[in-house]
């Protein structure tokens, strides 16, 4: 077997034109493109593997990679070469870092972060258009992180993944959950922060969507807890658009990046 070299790769892309980040023979993925890329460059590159999936229209600032190579690659001539044949995709691979051959970005990983950006304001966006979700009324900040606590902790979370979640176990640890208002011209900001090992699909949608009821004054932080608690879908509140939810980075122990 010939020798291999492994490198980590810092990604970031608008999830807008895509399916989501999996290879689908039909349709236009993240994955697929940067294997495209790849391929560019070494016809028998075998694909690369991820930190985790996101969904159609789900953005990254801060998704992980790795990717096996023939050649030794300088790590800074090895995103360049990517980036150049990932033109004209909004797909930018930040930084490349060579790493040992037992690295992986998902299973070495120990954590996710992930930001969902929610823009009250009447006149529509013009420039954040597809890059947040937009609402026209203003919410209780203080009243949503009470109902974001409830959801710290071990706890299983069937409310708030789909039905079409594939994972083996909805008992999750929640880490973070950290809500955070911002002034902007004609309006406010709000941007929620989570962090935990793993997630489910479609849970930190989920959650925004929930909270921004109680935000709103149709919930109240006693409702998140209730909703928890009954580990059915249905108790679940509305599940926020994808557009506002950005993967924001993934922790190792040993951090390949420069970062």
């Amino acid at each position: 077997m010939n020798l291999m070299f492994r490198y980590a790769l810092l990604i970031e892309y608008h999830g807008a034109p895509f399916v989501g980040w999996q290879r689908q023979k039909e349709h236009k993925s993240v994955q697929g493109c940067i294997e495209d890329a790849l391929r560019k460059l070494e016809p028998n590159c075998q694909g690369i593997g991820a930190a985790g999936r996101t969904d159609a229209g789900v953005h990254a600032t801060g998704q992980v990679a790795h990717c096996d190579m023939e050649k030794h690659w300088n790590p800074f001539r090895l995103s360049e070469a990517l980036n150049h044949h990932l033109k004209p995709n909004p797909i930018s691979i930040l930084q490349a870092a060579e790493v040992d051959t037992d690295w992986h970005a998902r299973f070495s990983a120990h954590e996710r972060r992930y930001l969902f950006r929610l823009i009250s304001r009447r006149a529509p966006l013009a420039h954040e258009a597809g890059l947040a979700w937009q609402i026209n009324h203003e919410l209780d900040v203080d009243a949503m992180q009470e109902g974001a606590n409830r959801l710290l902790g071990h706890h299983d979370f069937t409310t708030f993944r789909s039905t079409m979640c594939q994972a083996l176990s909805p008992v999750k640890s929640l880490d973070e959950f950290r809500i955070e208002r911002h002034e902007i011209p004609f309006g406010a900001e709000y941007r929620f922060h989570l962090r935990a090992r793993s997630f489910l699909h479609n849970q930190v949608r989920s959650f925004v969507g929930t909270l921004e009821r109680v935000g709103a004054g149709g919930w109240s932080p006693d409702d998140v807890s209730d909703a928890l608690e009954a580990k059915d879908r249905a108790a679940c509140g509305p599940v926020s658009p994808p557009h506002g939810l950005y993967l924001a980075g993934v922790g190792y122990h040993d951090a390949p990046f420069n970062i």
